[in-house]
């Protein structure tokens, strides 16, 4: 598939074993259950991947396994940024040599609270060291800095910055998709908005919830698509409390005890992350409607 016509992307995790380990056994069965429930596009290695626990030659051997296990299916989105543009750079030319890998998701540097001249030199400067697509990621409720609407539009003239992955809000996602050309590719990282960004013409979203509830995403964005606007809004106003549900405590913890209670065993949280209590849990079962 494409990417320009990938609306579902999951933002995917990374399972492991009881010793903590990656488990490429497990990775196999979510990439297929994964595929087979709505998802349309993956991104390996990031927020939901728990991309700061993992060591540089995991990412690199996570990678290459899901590009192998994944098989074109797919387009695959891989994780390669850092508060670091140096490193950056180092690590989205390795990450092109991987053949199979559609586009590097690039976060806005973190920690340093660079502004926003020295976001766009970061974005300018990885961008010119590659030939691999490069979509923004825009999520200040981690990073604690955002990149402005209006840089985002500056950097998307740049060939091969083809998207963004915005959790700012609708007015960001508003004035992006405006005021860049069309076939820039705009994500909503919010799955609360998947719906309001899909309407005023975003190109999808890049997804936790679609882990458990892709065919639901998916169908709500087939019912807009064919004009069937009220029925696509009530499915919206159904997923919320589920979708929210998946966010009670920090991802990917919810998310990984929905996997594994469906029986995809992508096993706990790597520290600091640590895994739901009994009361967390059945508390997402309950807003997921998936007590007896």
């Amino acid at each position: 598939m494409d990417l320009r016509k990938a609306r579902i992307i999951t933002a995917m995790t990374t399972p492991f074993n009881e010793q903590g380990l990656v488990d490429y056994e497990q990775l196999e069965k979510l990439i297929n259950f994964l595929l087979e429930n709505g998802t349309e596009g993956l991104v390996v290695g990031g927020t939901t991947g728990e991309s700061p626990t993992l060591a540089h030659e995991e990412k690199i051997a996570l990678y290459r396994k899901t590009v192998e296990l994944t098989a074109g299916r797919v387009p695959i989105i891989a994780g390669t940024g850092s508060f670091n543009t140096a490193e950056t750079i180092a690590f989205t030319k390795e990450v092109e040599a991987i053949s199979g890998i559609d586009a590097a998701l690039v976060v806005v540097p973190y920690y340093s609270k660079p502004n926003q001249a020295g976001i766009y030199a970061h974005f300018e400067a990885v961008a010119a060291s590659t030939t691999l697509p490069i979509i923004i990621y825009n999520v200040p409720g981690r990073t604690s800095v955002s990149i402005n609407p209006k840089t985002t539009i500056k950097l998307s003239a740049i060939k091969n910055i083809i998207g963004v992955k915005e959790c700012l809000g609708l007015d960001a996602l508003s004035e992006e998709i405006e005021k860049t050309a069309d076939d820039f590719l705009v994500y909503t990282g919010e799955d609360g908005n998947a719906f309001p960004a899909k309407c005023i013409g975003a190109t999808g979203v890049i997804s936790v919830a679609s882990h458990v509830l892709g065919n639901d995403i998916a169908k709500m964005y087939d019912l807009l698509e064919e004009g069937s606007l009220a029925e696509a809004a009530s499915m919206h106003r159904q997923l919320v409390p589920k979708m929210t549900s998946l966010f009670t405590v920090p991802s990917p913890a919810p998310v990984k005890f929905a996997l594994n209670h469906l029986g995809i065993h992508v096993g706990g949280t790597r520290l600091p992350l640590v895994i739901c209590t009994k009361e967390e849990e059945a508390h997402i079962l309950k807003e997921l409607n998936w007590t007896k």
